[in-house]
């Protein structure tokens, strides 16, 4: 049942709103001087203090009033706080109510208005208390992984990505191959460098490998290397991926890209730590954990004949999914604020501008929006014109880029101006095109664009 703190040096007045309360299953203790109250205040357990605004004989001003509210909201910030006032000193209570007392009733008080007023604010309080408890408790839980675990500076808040983190940090001992799904530019590769920090091969190499960034026929030798002459252009013989990442972990990122034939491979290796290097004959051996990522949906690749349904299984242990970054809201404010330049701020409108956009591009446009939006600002405060964000409904590219429905997929004259104009800088070109460089790689491929010009 909850509890009601009356504080009335008047013994008459603090009965009768004792009686009062406990005919609505409101307990009620009274004390009659503000030293009695503040004391009552730490040792029992009060939802509400009602209070009056004078104590001594023949004092009307207030002003004892005002000093015990003072005092209940500097020990107690969060207690709701009626007043009791008579006419005399209304002006006082207005204040105090701006103050951030709960509510003020005259004398004589309307008894249902009192106790309706009383009931909201205890089941208001009862609301609040839980909020802050839940908060308290997901800080807390924040602490400890960031305490226990190394999260690789990771800026997170929402409790979607806390569960991720949770779960890859619970597997990263584990000598067991992870698949990270998710769109492009969510933060797959961090999740994956996450859970080799955490590992039992920690001390060992991280590799990465974007199997999107390559052409079909250098994938091979890039994940297990070539003797000299093993192709075209090989002049020496150079190691693989999986030779330098022995002793650690593999990151092979866009795993739907592989080929057939480089798939048949890779599941050899995850089976038995072997393989040959292009144009060898001699095996070699290698311990490599294997952490894949893709935004591809492989079921639908593997019934589409295009990806290997027993590779799937293998690099399939344990499957992290991780959502797009409108998915994860409470990370939004937090990884913008992280991306601003020293001393700038964001306006009230540019945070609710960040929270309401789509995201598309993920954590990659937030980020070029970010970097934008410190170059644009004409002072310390970013506002919703410095970011420069599209209207809701216009489609956008990895960095902001604003796409029309003609440009959506660039054809072969403007990416050929896009790099006559970026001057061969394939990272530049692709920024103009709105592109990540890896998709540009692939348009230039497909449309049989030279990359050295």
């Amino acid at each position: 049942m909850p509890t009601v703190l009356i504080i009335d040096d008047h013994h008459p007045v603090a009965v009768a709103l004792e009686v009062l309360l406990s005919l609505n299953d409101i307990d009620a203790v009274i004390a009659h001087d503000p030293e009695e109250g503040l004391r009552l205040l730490q040792q029992a357990n009060i939802d509400l203090v009602i209070q009056d605004m004078n104590f001594s004989a023949d004092t009307t001003s207030g002003e004892e009033g005002v000093a015990l509210f003072q005092s209940i909201r500097a020990r107690h910030p969060d207690m709701p706080v009626i007043l009791l006032t008579a006419w005399t000193h209304l002006d006082a209570a207005v204040d105090l109510i701006k103050a951030g007392a709960a509510d003020y009733l005259a004398k004589p008080w309307n008894d249902q208005r009192l106790i309706a007023t009383v009931q909201n604010l205890i089941e208001l309080g009862q609301v609040n208390r839980a909020l802050l408890r839940h908060v308290q408790r997901e800080r807390q839980q924040k602490r400890e992984l960031e305490t226990h675990y190394d999260l690789c500076g990771l800026i997170w808040q929402d409790n979607t990505t806390k569960k991720i983190l949770e779960i890859a940090c619970q597997i990263a001992r584990a000598d067991i191959s992870v698949l990270i799904t998710g769109p492009n530019g969510a933060g797959k590769e961090r999740i994956a460098e996450i859970i080799q920090r955490n590992s039992s091969v920690r001390d060992g190499p991280f590799v990465i490998l974007n199997c999107g960034a390559l052409p079909a026929e250098l994938i091979e030798a890039e994940l297990f290397g070539a003797e000299a002459g093993a192709y075209t252009g090989a002049a020496r013989a150079r190691e693989g991926k999986f030779e330098a990442a022995d002793g650690g972990t593999l990151f092979l990122d866009e795993i739907g890209n592989l080929p057939l034939a480089g798939q048949m491979k890779l599941l050899r290796v995850l089976e038995t730590g072997r393989f040959e290097r292009l144009g060898s004959n001699r095996e070699r051996q290698v311990k490599v954990r294997v952490i894949s990522a893709t935004n591809a949906d492989l079921p639908a690749m593997i019934r589409a004949g295009q990806f290997r349904e027993d590779l799937y299984y293998r690099l399939n242990v344990i499957q992290l999914t991780l959502p797009a970054l409108a998915e994860r809201p409470d990370d939004i404010l937090p990884l913008a604020e992280s991306f601003l330049d020293p001393g700038k701020r964001l306006q009230a409108q540019a945070k609710c501008a960040l929270v309401q956009h789509g995201w598309p591009g993920n954590v990659r446009e937030l980020k070029n929006v970010m970097q934008r939006a410190n170059l644009l600002a004409r002072g310390d405060t970013i506002s919703v014109d410095d970011l420069a964000l599209p209207a809701p409904g216009v489609a956008t590219g990895g960095n902001g880029h604003v796409l029309s429905a003609n440009d959506a997929e660039p054809d072969r004259e403007t990416i050929e101006q896009a790099l006559q104009k970026a001057g061969g800088v394939i990272a530049q070109a692709a920024a103009q095109l709105g592109l990540s460089r890896q998709s540009l790689y692939r348009r230039m491929d497909r449309l049989g664009i030279s990359r050295t010009g």
